[in-house]
């Protein structure tokens, strides 16, 4: 059988028994260790740990839904959390004054960091760590967020990302989801924290199933 499109194989090691797909440990078997990818004009390497959307033609769909609930005019400061390899953060970039990403999977932020570089998004920076440990010390250093974009795993927004974002208080929050249940069940937080929904976005990621990626933006209530 010919893969002519096969660019490498890795194999990832994971002994621990947890909802978590990847181990911490990667080998790659054959050909290189990143693949190259393209969202419209925009250049992405990716490690084997990294995480991209399956359907590049809805993925832009879905991520110029995302720039719409951000409203962004040039003035803002976003931050990007959970970004995997900075595809949002990225793609948000030249209409945001600053966009700052953060991932826990160290690989993914150095694809990230090599992908600003290479699509000369200078304005967009990239971390390891996690968003509730992040956020809090850079508002404390002086830093304003106005939108807070999240796109976490099935699992949903950890409890204490939500209780950051109501200490933080963001204007926004676009929250991108592939699970309804969790979807709501943070939503229910953010609401009684003093947000409204002012819209949702579906997106068909996967057609002739029965998944479907959504857009939440959340705007927090003026008083």
């Amino acid at each position: 059988m010919s893969l002519p499109n096969l660019s490498g194989i890795s194999l990832n090691i994971n002994p621990k028994k947890t909802s978590l797909i990847f181990g911490e440990r990667t080998m790659t078997l054959w050909g290189s260790d990143s693949m190259q990818e393209s969202l419209s004009d925009l250049q992405f390497s990716l490690s084997p740990r990294a995480f991209f959307q399956l359907n590049p033609q809805q993925t832009v769909k879905l991520y110029e839904s995302v720039r719409g609930a951000a409203g962004l005019t040039g003035k803002e400061t976003v931050i990007d959390a959970y970004c995997g390899t900075g595809t949002i953060g990225l793609w948000l970039a030249p209409y945001a004054k600053e966009v700052r990403g953060i991932e826990t999977i160290p690989e993914a932020v150095e694809d990230a960091k090599a992908n600003a570089v290479r699509n000369g998004r200078d304005n967009a920076s990239f971390h390891v760590g996690q968003a509730e440990e992040l956020l809090p010390r850079w508002v404390k250093e002086g830093m304003k967020p106005d939108v807070v974009v999240a796109d976490p795993p099935r699992t949903g927004l950890d409890p204490r990302f939500l209780e950051t974002v109501l200490r933080t208080k963001p204007k926004k929050m676009v929250y991108v989801s592939c699970n309804p249940s969790t979807l709501a069940k943070d939503c229910k937080v953010l609401l009684d924290g003093g947000y409204e929904i002012e819209w949702v976005q579906p997106v068909d990621m996967f057609p002739q199933t029965s998944h479907v990626e959504s857009v939440i933006l959340m705007e927090r209530k003026e008083k």
